[in-house]
């Protein structure tokens, strides 16, 4: 265990157990090591181009760098508490494998500009994971149209019938909302980011460091234009936990129609056994148990973006430790919307219409209201006419307990061969976006309708 923490000159007592255990971050902030260290190499080579180290030492800190990664990544490596983060853990492993060049590490820069640095190069990887889950999500959601184009079903407003749709129009429905988080992603590329290294503890260096050239290794935009407020800036994390709170909100709405959809009173969907549980005391029950904890766990998310909008709404213009906090809440949300997607791309993959129980219910609710209404459109009536129409006759065979197919005034069912054009309007509807089963087109046109191969910074 290490002895003298780097500031413990400035302090006249040896920290207690207590106030370490209170003040400590690598139990979770460990998860940085790999862009701890490839700030440092960018650092370390940039200290080297100025002349503050040469060329020999920068050799020996990179090579000691990537040595403490690979026995990290090899579990291999022991991560001392008493040394409080992440970032004095490497150094002092740092010194101890190659002596006096690693003290010259951190020239020109304080734990407060390392760590907005970390943080920053963690959310890029960060989004470029969920990104992947998410389009596996959408490409299951693309599958499950594709297995269930010919299922017509009812789509529902105020939870009420609304009109006859193709369940696979429904399926991308929940792709198409999906998707749109891709295009929020983009904020979160290097390649648009300020790079807070070199700005020190909060106003820089009187050093001759090349922040623009750190900023480049890095695949950073470029420099902050200002070193007080990027130290103690967490904007980007902010933004990504509402990013992550809006994919939490898409799946618990989701979850929640198939919730819906998986009760005995409309048993709509089937998902497979390994995704539901049974109660501990009724042997009959099947529970979605899964959509329902993606429902919950919304919460938790959103939990954690007023978390540290609340940390951040009382910080004065610089670091502050209360921004310690930061990394644990994203993490955790990171982790929670992860698993989320993960488990909700399984159920989907494992999912089908259950076109049995659907298509005998189709009658009920005047689904073809609207339809018969567009038909009179066709003909000349205006459709304010058509509507009140319509209207009257949905209200008459209420009244008397009718059933759509039998919109004429005669007390006999149509017959198959008597049924209105009006009827075929459903499979007319093959606008773009539109919801008749030809909207449901093979794998990769649909994901191009949907923009999941094309959306920005997908290729560069």
């Amino acid at each position: 265990m290490a002895t003298e923490k780097s500031w413990q000159s400035r302090i006249g007592e040896g920290t207690d157990a207590l106030a370490q255990s209170f003040v400590e971050s690598i139990s979770y902030d460990r998860r940085l090591y790999k862009h701890d260290i490839a700030g440092s190499i960018a650092h370390a080579t940039m200290l080297a181009k100025v002349g503050l180290i040469t060329d020999a030492e920068r050799d020996k800190i990179i090579e000691g760098l990537k040595s403490i990664e690979r026995d990290i990544e090899a579990n291999n490596f022991k991560f001392d508490e008493s040394l409080e983060d992440i970032h004095m853990v490497i150094e002092a492993a740092l010194i101890e494998r190659i002596g006096e060049p690693g003290k010259k590490l951190h020239t020109g820069r304080s734990r407060n500009d390392q760590v907005a640095t970390d943080l920053l190069l963690w959310l890029n990887e960060a989004n470029q994971q969920v990104d992947a889950k998410l389009e596996a999500l959408c490409c299951a959601f693309i599958r499950l149209a594709e297995r269930n184009r010919d299922v017509v079903m009812p789509s529902y407003t105020h939870l009420q019938r609304a009109q006859p749709i193709s369940a696979g129009a429904e399926a991308l429905a929940w792709c198409s909302m999906l998707s749109e988080n891709f295009n929020r992603g983009t904020r979160f590329q290097l390649k648009s980011m300020e790079s807070p290294l070199g700005s020190g503890a909060i106003a820089g260096t009187s050093l001759p460091l090349d922040m623009a050239a750190t900023a480049k290794l890095l695949g950073m935009y470029g420099p902050p234009p200002n070193s007080i407020e990027q130290t103690a800036k967490r904007d980007l994390a902010a933004e990504f936990l509402f990013h992550l709170s809006m994919i939490s909100m898409h799946l618990s709405r989701w979850a929640e129609q198939w919730i819906i959809y998986l009760s005995t009173e409309f048993s709509f969907i089937k998902i497979a056994d390994k995704y539901t549980t049974s109660s501990s005391m009724m042997p009959q029950k099947r529970n979605p148990d899964m959509l329902e904890l993606i429902r919950g766990r919304c919460g938790n998310v959103y939990g954690d973006l007023f978390a540290l909008m609340t940390i951040l709404k009382g910080l004065p213009i610089g670091y502050n430790r209360d921004l310690q906090e930061d990394k644990r809440i994203v993490f955790r949300a990171y982790d929670t919307v992860s698993s989320c997607l993960a488990m909700a791309t399984a159920i989907v993959e494992s999912a089908n219409f259950v076109k049995e129980n659907i298509e005998p219910t189709l009658e009920r609710g005047f689904l073809d209201a609207t339809s018969l209404a567009e038909f009179f459109v066709t003909k000349g009536v205006p459709f304010r006419t058509a509507h009140q129409i319509v209207g009257s006759l949905v209200a008459k065979c209420e009244r008397r307990r009718w059933r759509s197919s039998r919109w004429n005034s005669s007390t006999k069912p149509l017959k198959p061969t008597d049924r209105h054009p009006w009827v075929r309007t459903f499979i007319k509807r093959s606008g773009r976006g539109m919801s008749s089963p030809d909207i449901v087109v093979p794998g990769r046109r649909a994901a191009s309708h949907l923009k999941i191969n094309s959306r920005p910074g997908r290729n560069g």
